[in-house]
């Protein structure tokens, strides 16, 4: 079914358009504090907490539905918060098409879709291919952190992301529960509220170290979405 997309005149919405170059985020946020990316922002929940955690960081949050863009939009214009703008785009696409190599403080990656079932486990967005492309767009020492209420898909990640050159562990298993002062999302507050896990990964990019050895694995058109791209220094 076509998703029916409803115009957002919002002044935190991004349209692609406006990105006339690669990490043009300067003239976006109109300063040039470190950015900060959410893929995935769903309905706005996370970001606008941790935004107003975090206000010496500019916060670019994605996500590939038009409602879920529209209501954080919403929140964060309610709420009048400067340091967010959201952009209705897929998150390799965006890597790959608009950021400079190493211009990431932070990445953020909560409870993504988890494909469940076997035969479609490799739709999931975050793999081998994928951490080995984010590598290249964090700064030395920025922060990713990823999130899920599938305890397989924590294991996959968290077993991944060693395997890397250049990415240390900062927590002192693979993974573990969410911490209690983690902002919560509208979705993981439901699941905590069924006493149901979500479990928490939060890695580093290591700095001093040759970390760009391994190349940017080639982007294949997405299931959800066709693009071209070719990758910007």
């Amino acid at each position: 079914m076509t998703q029916r997309i409803i115009e957002i005149n919002s002044p935190s919405f991004i349209p692609e358009e406006r990105l006339a170059s690669p990490g043009d985020f300067v003239a976006i946020f109109g300063n040039d504090n470190p950015l900060a990316l959410e893929i995935g922002c769903g309905l706005g929940d996370f970001i606008l907490q941790i935004a107003q955690q975090k206000p010496h960081l500019n916060f670019l949050a994605i996500d590939i539905y038009n409602k879920g863009c529209l209501k954080t939009c919403k929140k964060i214009d309610l709420a009048g918060i400067a340091n967010v703008r959201v952009m209705r785009i897929e998150a390799r696409y965006l890597l790959a098409r608009y950021l400079k190599r190493e211009s990431l403080a932070e990445v953020y990656i909560n409870c993504p879709d988890p494909w469940p079932k076997k035969r479609h486990r490799q739709r999931r967005l975050v793999n081998r291919d994928f951490l080995q492309t984010v590598l290249h767009y964090l700064q030395p020492g920025a922060d990713l952190y990823f999130s899920s209420d599938f305890a397989d898909y924590a294991e996959e990640v968290g077993d991944l992301h060693p395997a890397l050159p250049g990415f240390s562990n900062c927590l002192a298993a693979p993974y573990q529960t969410v911490p209690a002062d983690y902002p919560r999302s509208k979705y993981m507050r439901r699941f905590l509220a069924q006493d149901q896990p979500i479990y928490f990964i939060h890695c580093r990019k290591i700095e001093g170290r040759n970390n760009l050895s391994l190349p940017i694995p080639p982007v294949s058109p997405g299931f959800r979405t066709a693009w071209s791209t070719a990758g910007h220094d």
